[in-house]
């Protein structure tokens, strides 16, 4: 399960050391994290990361499945986490050290920053290949993250970008060696950790309004 640290002004989530797939209980605990970052004063920035092959796998389909009744209201839940974290009135990078596939590459977007590794690991959104379309919610918060060009491309081709790709795209925003994801990303926060606070939350509102709507649609969030 996300386990939450603090290095001075930097808060480091470390989302777990599996698939980091988002199981209810791992949105509720991701969901608790971020309320404590929140309700933190001062200086502070976030860095999520994880612990071994995966960084997060995406949706947790097997218990999708297996919960087949609840699924608007799941969807309603990985929504609002992406909103969340889109709008969070902090500066937010996201420490990708393995694959990040579907809803998972999803959640890296919903960071201001995105750090990865360069020679192994893949940022993915494999939808097209697996026969699962993007919510509208979904495709707005990849297209205000990506350009038309990438988006068009990552959406459609369900393509695997390594690091080097990922940066050259501008899907990340660095691609350094495997010992360097994490403290690279937590280098990257602690310089902006003085940008905290209601401002920056604003301008993040106002930027992404029509993505937030978008992914805060309760009534129909499928489409």
């Amino acid at each position: 399960m996300p386990s939450l640290d603090r290095h001075e002004n930097v808060f480091v989530l470390d989302l777990g050391d599996g698939e980091n797939r988002f199981h209810p209980d791992w949105i509720s605990a991701v969901g608790a994290a971020l309320d404590e970052v929140e309700k933190a004063e001062g200086p502070r920035a976030l860095v999520t990361a994880a612990t071994g092959k995966f960084y997060s796998n995406g949706l947790d389909l097997e218990w999708l499945f297996a919960n087949a009744d609840h699924y608007h209201d799941y969807v309603v839940s990985v929504h609002e986490l992406f909103a969340r974290l889109l709008s969070l009135p902090l500066v937010t990078v996201a420490a990708l050290q393995g694959h990040t596939f579907a809803a998972g590459a999803m959640f890296s977007l919903a960071h201001d920053f995105r750090v990865m590794r360069a020679d192994r690991g893949y940022w993915c959104l494999p939808e097209a290949d697996i026969d699962i379309p993007f919510t509208p919610g979904m495709s707005a918060l990849i297209q205000s993250r990506l350009t038309p060009q990438t988006a068009h491309e990552s959406m459609t081709t369900a393509r695997r970008y390594g690091g080097a790709d990922a940066a050259t795209a501008g899907i990340v925003d660095r691609a350094v060696p495997e010992d360097a994801v994490r403290s690279t990303a937590i280098e990257i926060a602690q310089s902006l950790v003085s940008k905290a606070g209601d401002t920056l939350g604003t301008i993040k509102a106002r930027m992404y309004a029509p993505t937030l709507t978008t992914l805060r649609d309760t009534t129909n969030p499928l489409g």
